[in-house]
């Protein structure tokens, strides 16, 4: 049996679009999704944007009786799992048992949660919804996508904060190199924009308060970042063994080549100092990968538009690669996406494959003053063309969680 792990679908549900086509469009585009919120009203909270994923309608998606007993966190990774799966061809397994799912969300059922609070509160234990439970838990989006499909091998849900999704589909990569599944289906779903989500992120001073300018508001590695802003939305992989996609004649889009994960062992929320566990997750991900970082041809960053974090990244990176850094082209894509949490890592693999294939690199908006501090090629404003042969997608988390992944281009 060869090792080789390969990607055969793709689907995203992101504030820049309902399916993968549409985001990367917008992404080409320079389009920021950030926008003043209209899910609750933010008049009391210091921060007053997000983005948020607009004209989504899960009915359509998964039906009434089924979307009204999930939380929308769950509905979103469902209807990327259904635009992946389509584009794998895989909409019916083909082999159930030899099927994982393993999907995560950094929070869970949060609007749930929030809102049978209020229940509580206002009427009482007894008008508790029953769902709540199954609604809220992190890994009922994981669960229910095995329901939906009858994937019936190994099912659970990473959490390490945003390096959830990261971590999802490394662990992916190696439950199929163990032999113990054919196919997964991986990534990560996060929806937490509620009133409780922006005032917990706003008390621990995570968030931008550029609320009279939305979109001008997530600016990575920029002197005047003032915080992350935060999205919505799923992005969900098809990842099988070679042998498996040939077996099915299966179109590969990408190889997935290698996954690092370390702990900071620092700090709650701040990255470890130089950024070196970030840096010896990269590193883990090119000695698996068995690639220099010379031959890496570009790193989707996970530049959340937040002075520390910026700062480290492009520290972790400067020591991993060295001088070979200067040239390599850095994107933070969630410039435009905001940041999705839990789902992050999932969207910007995905980003980074889409770039494998199309040749062309996302750029990094509202870079208009570069911090001195973050000095390298972060694409400001406008895609570039180029050949992309390997791509790198970072991941940090709250708690010192550090992922790094890599794609190659496919030539199997």
């Amino acid at each position: 049996m060869s090792k080789k792990i390969v990607i055969t679908g793709i689907g995203i549900i992101s504030p820049l679009g309902l399916d993968t086509k549409t985001t990367w469009k917008s992404l080409l585009a320079a389009q920021s999704g950030v926008k003043t919120i209209t899910s609750f009203d933010p008049g009391p909270f210091e921060t007053k944007i997000a983005a948020e994923i607009t004209d989504f309608d899960p009915v359509s998606y998964i039906g009434l009786k089924e979307s009204r007993r999930m939380d929308r966190f769950v509905q979103l990774a469902l209807t990327a799992s259904i635009e992946a799966l389509e584009q794998a061809n895989l909409s019916t397994l083909s082999n159930p048992d030899r099927t994982a799912v393993i999907v995560s969300s950094g929070i869970g059922g949060i609007n749930t949660i929030s809102e049978q609070l209020g229940v509580l509160s206002d009427k009482g234990p007894s008008r508790i919804s029953p769902f709540l439970v199954p609604m809220m838990l992190a890994d009922i989006a994981s669960a229910q996508i095995s329901m939906r499909f009858g994937a019936k091998g190994t099912n659970f849900a990473p959490l390490s904060a945003c390096s959830s999704a990261a971590d999802a589909i490394g662990i992916s990569a190696d439950i199929l190199l163990s032999g113990a599944a054919d196919v997964v289906i991986t990534g990560g779903t996060e929806a937490a924009i509620c009133p409780i989500g922006i005032a917990g992120f706003n008390a621990c001073k995570a968030l931008s308060k550029r609320n009279d300018e939305p979109e001008k508001a997530s600016r990575p590695f920029d002197l005047n970042r003032d915080g992350f802003v935060m999205g919505e939305g799923a992005s969900i992989l098809v990842m099988e063994t070679i042998d498996s996609a040939k077996s099915r004649n299966a179109n590969i889009l990408a190889e997935f080549a290698g996954y690092g994960s370390t702990a900071d062992a620092f700090h709650l929320t701040q990255p470890a100092l130089e950024g070196k566990g970030g840096a010896a997750a990269m590193q883990l991900a090119l000695n698996k990968a068995n690639l220099k970082p010379s031959e890496i041809d570009y790193i989707n960053a996970h530049g959340t538009s937040t002075k520390l974090n910026d700062s480290r990244e492009t520290e972790a990176m400067k020591l991993v690669f060295g001088t070979d850094v200067e040239s390599i082209p850095i994107s933070s894509t969630k410039s435009m996406t905001g940041h999705l949490l839990g789902a992050s890592g999932a969207l910007e693999a995905a980003i980074s494959v889409l770039s494998i294939i199309n040749g062309v690199l996302p750029p990094t908006i509202n870079l208009e003053t570069p911090d001195p501090e973050c000095d390298l090629d972060y694409i400001p404003y406008v895609p570039r063309r180029g050949k992309v042969t390997t791509a790198m997608s970072n991941s940090f988390g709250f708690g010192g969680h550090n992922a790094s992944l890599i794609f190659k281009q496919n030539n199997l």
